[in-house]
């Protein structure tokens, strides 16, 4: 049987989109049983008015269990904390001070269950100036300084795919962890607030490194002579990423792969500092070398050489790379949604991402019957303070 660490953990989600949702798949793919709260009928925002075939909304939740309830409702909440002590981890990544007014703050639950884990994702923080602005990934981007980082001197520009949002949600997944494990130690409640902002540092704190020792802010280019790194074209229209850092084996590597064991003994390139200050003159020449032959001429040199490289690939091309499935990486859905499993194995397996995205409301009936009767459930059902389908 495939071993999945946080197996018999209960997780209850009050969260929506993707900062706070990435990291519960997560955890819910490493055996963790997550519940997702949502409003009824149309269940959470992400979901595109598509219920359960929106593939964003497969991607980050599929295994988890749908509860609809009408959090405006007193009865609604009500409910919510007669779930509260069934489990053992609460997340939310309402605004400040949201979940809080509705009485389902920390200390609310603490109240419920004295040792659970509750944890809060924001934009930016649950105080201080910025507290109450909403926040999406293009904001943790902009503000965290990404588009400066990755963009050129003077010309910011919106990135092809979201960051901030998915490292926010590894973030808030290892806080819980680290917090289960805290509690596992002391028994004690845990409160772990982290938010997009912040979560963001973890991507720019090489960028705030360089600032320190260039003495000015960085950008896209700026690491690229302390990497001694390039990106080059071959004559088949591919693309080549290559990385020697500071090491002069690799160095020497590459000249020989290009056949240019010469630039060895050149005094502009033949240390480390010296290709740092001459960078901008080795680049065209990698480059040239590059651009007479195809690309599988240049992967044989390259990895018999052993210098440090990778083929550019598309999202398409990674999915269909024979190390990402001889890594088992990805779960194929059956209209061929990749679902990307956790990175990480357990004894050589990979947990798999087990389930489906549920329905809107799917479980909501069978999760209220642990703390309600029949005749309960059917008159919240009734009143539209739970919503269930039960197709």
């Amino acid at each position: 049987m495939q071993h999945k660490p946080l197996e018999g953990i209960r997780i209850l989600e009050l969260g929506g989109y993707i900062s706070l949702p990435y990291g519960t798949s997560i955890l819910c793919a490493l055996g963790a049983e997550v519940v997702k709260l949502e409003r009824p009928v149309h269940g959470e925002d992400f979901r595109r008015q598509a219920n359960d075939t929106s593939p964003y909304f497969r991607q980050y939740n599929t295994g988890k269990r749908s509860v609809s309830v009408d959090l405006k409702s007193e009865a609604g909440v009500d409910f919510v904390k007669k779930l509260v002590p069934n489990f053992d981890v609460v997340l939310e990544n309402m605004r400040p001070g949201k979940v809080v007014g509705l009485g389902l703050g920390p200390d609310a639950c603490r109240a419920l269950r004295s040792d659970v884990v509750y944890g809060s994702v924001t934009g930016f923080g649950a105080s201080g100036p910025l507290a109450d602005r909403p926040a999406y990934d293009t904001i943790g981007q902009a503000f965290g300084g990404l588009y400066s980082l990755f963009g050129d001197q003077g010309r910011p520009q919106l990135a092809g795919g979201i960051s901030a949002d998915l490292v926010t949600g590894l973030t808030c997944a290892m806080g819980v962890l680290a917090a289960l494990v805290g509690r596992l130690r002391t028994g004690r409640s845990q409160h772990l607030e982290t938010s997009i902002m912040e979560a963001v540092s973890t991507l720019t704190i090489d960028g705030i490194t360089q600032a320190f020792e260039l003495g000015q802010d960085p950008t896209r280019t700026s690491r690229h002579p302390q990497a001694q790194n390039f990106c080059v074209p071959t004559s088949s229209g591919e693309f080549l990423a290559i990385h020697l850092s500071s090491s002069q084996k690799f160095w020497a590597s590459l000249c020989r792969a290009i056949g240019r064991v010469d630039l060895t003994e050149d005094e502009r390139f033949a240390t480390y500092a010296a290709r740092v200050v001459n960078f901008s003159d080795l680049v065209p020449i990698v480059e040239a070398r590059f651009a007479e032959h195809p690309n599988d001429y240049w992967q044989k040199l390259l990895t018999e050489e052993d210098v440090p490289f990778a083929p550019v690939l598309t999202m398409s091309g990674y999915l269909e790379n024979e190390q990402v499935e001889h890594l088992n990486l990805i779960d194929r859905e059956p209209d061929g949604l990749a679902l990307v499993r956790p990175p990480w194995s357990f004894d050589g397996e990979r947990p798999e991402r087990t389930g489906r995205a549920p329905r809107v409301g799917a479980d909501t009936r069978e999760i209220a019957l642990e703390v309600l009767s029949d005749d309960q459930v059917d008159d919240l059902l009734s009143r539209g303070v739970l919503y269930a389908d039960e197709a």
